[in-house]
């Protein structure tokens, strides 16, 4: 199974100024997200998309963070740890994890 970055996702403390940068720097608008996506803005260009939301004290608030889109989390997760890494948040549509190494990444159920 390959993964491929669906998202990558930029915590912000000015949520307005980091949406007005991604956006002249990509060339792309952030939209607002819908229902079920989650806080904050995101294009809509194809993959990977980049998203902006505003920090907070939550696991994905610290770095940004690729997502990568699977399409059985639970079995993903399952991988994770069996790989030496670790699961800081599992969630029913996206989780948040830590590499090997200790470096953050997010899964993301596709669909």
């Amino acid at each position: 199974m390959q993964l491929l970055p669906a998202l990558i996702e930029f915590p912000a403390d000015d949520p307005e100024r980091a949406r007005r940068f991604w956006a002249d720097l990509l060339g792309a608008e952030l939209q607002a997200r819908g229902e079920g996506e989650g806080e904050g803005w995101q294009t809509r260009a194809g993959a990977p998309e980049v998203g902006v939301h505003a920090r907070g004290r939550g696991p994905g608030d610290s770095f940004s963070l690729p997502y990568f889109a699977v399409a059985d989390l639970a079995a993903a997760l399952e991988r994770v740890p069996a790989l030496g890494g670790s699961v800081i948040h599992a969630g029913d549509k996206w989780a948040i994890c830590k590499d090997s190494e200790g470096s953050p990444f997010g899964l993301a159920r596709e669909g």
